[in-house]
């Protein structure tokens, strides 16, 4: 069987991922989130991003958007550490490698007791911030003050899926370029149209 997320195009491959973060990442129903927040509906990137062909189309689609003079890719530990780490694998699959860092929620109890786990990049050093789901933008925005003060420029953040419940409008407060792949409706929407097509 033909490997899909090895061989689409990125459109086809964008819908195809979009496919399958409804079936496995999608829920509706009554749910509180991490900043305490009701929601109807529920986003857990993880099972997809921790799928062999959801990673790779992630990578795929994520190391597309990035700028040419990217360094590096980095993001907040659990979410992100998936997600940098198939970009970096898929950046030496094409022959241009790109850097992975995660950023720790807290210091290393132990040893250099560092924020930051990966390569030691040079002063200036150009990185982009990845995230799975961007609701408030908060965690990504801890992800971009750590490696600020580390010394390296970090000028956009790029998600999987934009809740749209004020993470952009932060980013740009902040001077940070915002992308997603996907937008919330577009996850319900394709979403209820699979329940509307197994009904």
């Amino acid at each position: 069987m033909t490997n899909w997320a090895a061989i689409a195009d990125l459109p086809t491959l964008r819908d195809r991922l979009l496919t399958l973060l409804c079936e496995r990442a999608y829920r509706e129903g009554d749910f509180t989130l991490s900043s305490g927040q009701p929601s109807r509906y529920y986003i857990n990137c993880k099972p997809v991003t921790l799928h062999p062909e959801g990673a790779l189309a992630i990578g795929r689609l994520l190391r597309d958007r990035l700028p040419s003079d990217t360094d590096a890719v980095a993001g907040l530990t659990l979410g992100a550490d998936p997600i940098v780490s198939a970009v970096s694998v898929v950046s030496a699959l094409a022959d241009a490698p790109i850097n992975a860092l995660i950023v720790r929620k807290e210091a290393k109890g132990h040893g250099t007791m560092d924020y930051i786990e990966g390569p030691t990049l040079k002063a200036g050093a150009t990185v982009v911030v990845l995230e799975d789901v961007v609701t408030t933008g908060n965690s990504a925005l801890k992800a971009v003050d750590r490696l600020v003060a580390a010394g390296y420029r970090v000028d956009r953040v790029l998600a999987i899926v934009d809740r749209q419940q004020g993470g952009a409008e932060l980013y740009r407060d902040r001077g940070l370029a915002f992308e997603a792949l996907f937008r919330r409706e577009e996850l319900s929407d394709r979403w209820a149209t699979l329940q509307a097509s197994q009904s």
